[in-house]
């Protein structure tokens, strides 16, 4: 997901003790979405899934999965892209930055011969045709066999 996505997120939006457990993106009014195609489902398996549930593990005091960046009037995500950004630099390649991460899930997915379609859908890409915005989607049961596929590679 996008990071102000991620960062614009409410403890609500995380169904962790779902059948298949995932995350809700959605608008909000502190966090528009930038296209249609990013109110989206999207599993959460291995990694995510325990980062989410450490995430979330002692909310009591806040809504939101970020407060620091999320204040429930706007999200701050060119504050934590900075910051991110900042811890990266030393530790990966000249020119990556937090941004990069989606480009490489994208190229991960293609990796394990995603469909393209699905790809776009969990990534909340515009849709490539008219049909494509045809029937509800992919099952979400079908997008988490997607991301385990990711687990190994």
């Amino acid at each position: 997901m996008r990071l102000s996505e991620a960062l614009g997120l409410q403890v609500s939006d995380l169904y962790l003790c779902h059948e298949t457990p995932h995350v809700q993106i959605r608008t909000h009014p502190w966090r528009s979405l930038k296209t249609d195609s990013s109110n989206r489902l999207i599993p959460l398996v291995g990694t995510s899934l325990q980062a989410a549930k450490l995430t979330i593990k002692d909310k009591s005091s806040s809504d939101f999965v970020f407060p620091k960046y999320c204040d429930g009037v706007r999200t701050k995500s060119n504050s934590a892209s900075a910051a991110l950004n900042k811890w990266l630099k030393p530790r990966v390649d000249e020119g990556c930055v937090i941004h990069s991460f989606r480009h490489s899930f994208r190229d991960r997915l293609r990796a394990v011969e995603c469909p393209s379609d699905l790809i776009d859908e969990l990534g909340g890409w515009s849709k490539g045709s008219v049909g494509e915005n045809y029937g509800s989607g992919y099952p979400l049961t079908l997008k988490a066999d997607w991301l385990k596929r990711l687990i190994d590679i």
